[in-house]
């Protein structure tokens, strides 16, 4: 009985060591994160112009319809007033960068515009996405994509400035 009661005993501490160390559930520790905000021409993504009036700005992607640009200076002052222009392949996202020998890993990218301007990936007839102020679409390794830019000038003159915000994540789009 003495045995009985010691083996039940053992078992007992046994399940409640067990029990104890598979039910974790909280730990704190302050770590430190860092996290380079780089160039567009040394990111992770890579951003290449393909018209002249993109190119690459002290490491930052620009795009330039003006007398300033350095590719076509004193070609023309910019784009007619109450007129629509589509420029497909302004520039071309890709994924060249990562590390992809053995794998393919997939990058989500989102572009968001501002209006009067529209992007699209791929060809403005059978585009991949878009054409609108936000589109996302999926980089695989060795196939960039192109995006191309549609500027509506309706009731605009003068000269007009836009920010476009490009963000990056590993893993294909969803959705």
């Amino acid at each position: 009985m003495n045995k009985l009661f010691g083996i039940a005993l053992f078992l007992a501490g046994l399940m409640l060591a067990v029990g104890a160390g598979a039910n974790f559930r909280y730990f704190e520790a302050d770590r430190d994160v860092k996290v380079a905000i780089v160039t567009d021409d040394t990111e992770l993504i890579d951003l290449t112009p393909i018209q002249p009036y993109a190119y690459l700005n002290n490491g930052k992607l620009t795009i330039e319809i003006s007398p300033n640009n350095p590719h076509y200076p004193g070609y023309g002052d910019g784009l007619s007033t109450d007129s629509l222009y589509v420029f497909e392949e302004m520039f071309e996202v890709s994924n060249e960068l990562w590390e992809n020998q053995d794998q393919d890993y997939p990058i989500c990218v989102t572009i968001k515009a501002e209006a009067p301007v529209k992007v699209f990936a791929g060809d403005y007839d059978s585009p991949i996405a878009g054409p609108d102020t936000q589109i996302s679409f999926t980089v695989y390794h060795g196939d960039p994509v192109p995006v191309g830019m549609i500027f509506d000038n309706t009731g605009l003159s003068g000269e007009q400035q836009i920010q476009i915000e490009i963000n990056a994540v590993a893993g294909a789009c969803v959705g």
